[in-house]
């Protein structure tokens, strides 16, 4: 097998870096077929640190860290690839856990010529402890929260238009160019988006694997998807043929709460909508949550889950609406 580059953008990862580096280190395959490009964005903690504790204990993985200047995904991602000397590019994050075969089986269909761009599912655990955590690490993976992103609850294999973390050649980027540095999030949509422009497909593949370690509390929670909500603008002003119903749904849901509010001072009309939306909304929730409850026997979902859903859906559509006019 050629030399597989894993990249990976980091930023204050002291937590998680090192679960990342120990599951790159039982891979499947040889680590002499391995090396992994680190991007710090010049971490304030102790992610460097942990970095090369690791390089030391185990010298038989190549391990390179290299310095993201601009402190931006996408610029970190460019960053390592430039670094890198793999034939095939693993893309990940530090935040991240790999299956033991996650490379080999990412490689694996690269050379059966499956797809430009492979990719797998999502494994999403809790970022903390509590139940609240678990209701966040479930909601994220719940398609009335995440719409048609298959990557995160699917267990059929095909075509879609997107993946976390994909995997392709190095000559792609030699074809399409190196990641968006305008797009602060999306970068990986936007990365799809021109594969599949250029004729590439992009390819799911549910036995490739990995542990994906959701946000811990609400605010944190709130802060990721705002940001989702308010690159996706940014995206969608570059590629206005790729918005999907469940990327419309959530600022349309904010923009009748705020009309209907607004009109509501006036109009007896406008509160009965109001209250009926939010009537059935809660109602909608508090299904999702109880069924999410029994199945899981955990009662705390029964709460955590609908406030994680809501935050989700508030905070992307507010601020796609408010990149609208920005």
């Amino acid at each position: 097998m050629p030399l597989v580059s894993v990249i990976v953008p980091c930023y204050n990862e002291e937590t998680t870096i090192r679960p990342l580096l120990e599951s790159l280190f039982h891979q499947t395959i040889s680590s002499d077929q391995l090396e992994v490009v680190i991007a710090d964005g010049m971490s304030s903690d102790r992610t460097v640190e942990q970095i090369t504790c690791f390089m030391s204990e185990n010298p038989y993985l190549m391990v390179k860290v290299v310095t993201n200047e601009k402190r931006t995904i996408p610029s970190g991602l460019n960053r390592a690839i430039r670094a890198a000397r793999g034939e095939y590019i693993v893309r990940l994050d530090a935040h991240c856990i790999p299956r033991c075969d996650y490379i080999e089986r990412s490689v694996a269909d690269l050379e059966q010529g499956i797809g430009d761009i492979v990719g797998g599912v999502w494994e999403i655990r809790p970022g903390g402890k509590g139940w609240l955590s678990r209701g966040i690490a479930m909601a994220a993976s719940n398609p009335l929260a995440v719409g048609d992103a298959r990557y995160r609850y699917t267990d059929r294999a095909g075509y879609v238009d997107t993946v976390p973390f994909g995997a392709y050649r190095r000559s792609l980027v030699e074809k399409i160019g190196y990641y968006n540095e305008d797009l602060l999030t999306n970068e990986d949509y936007e990365f799809n988006t021109r594969v599949r422009q250029s004729g590439g497909k992009v390819w799911l593949n549910p036995e490739i694997r990995s542990v994906y370690i959701a946000r811990a509390n609400l605010l944190s929670l709130a802060r990721q998807y705002w940001r989702y909500g308010y690159w996706k603008v940014r995206m969608l002003r570059l590629y206005p043929k790729t918005i999907r119903w469940r990327q419309a749904l959530p600022p349309a849901f904010v923009a009748s709460l705020l009309a209907l509010g607004i009109l509501s001072i006036w109009f007896a009309g406008a509160r009965w909508l109001l209250s009926a939306e939010l009537v059935i909304y809660c109602i909608l929730l508090g299904l999702v949550g109880l069924q999410m409850a029994i199945k899981h026997a955990d009662l705390g979902l029964i709460v955590g889950m609908p406030l994680a859903i809501l935050v989700m859906h508030l905070s992307w559509g507010s601020a796609f609406l408010w990149s609208m006019i920005n």
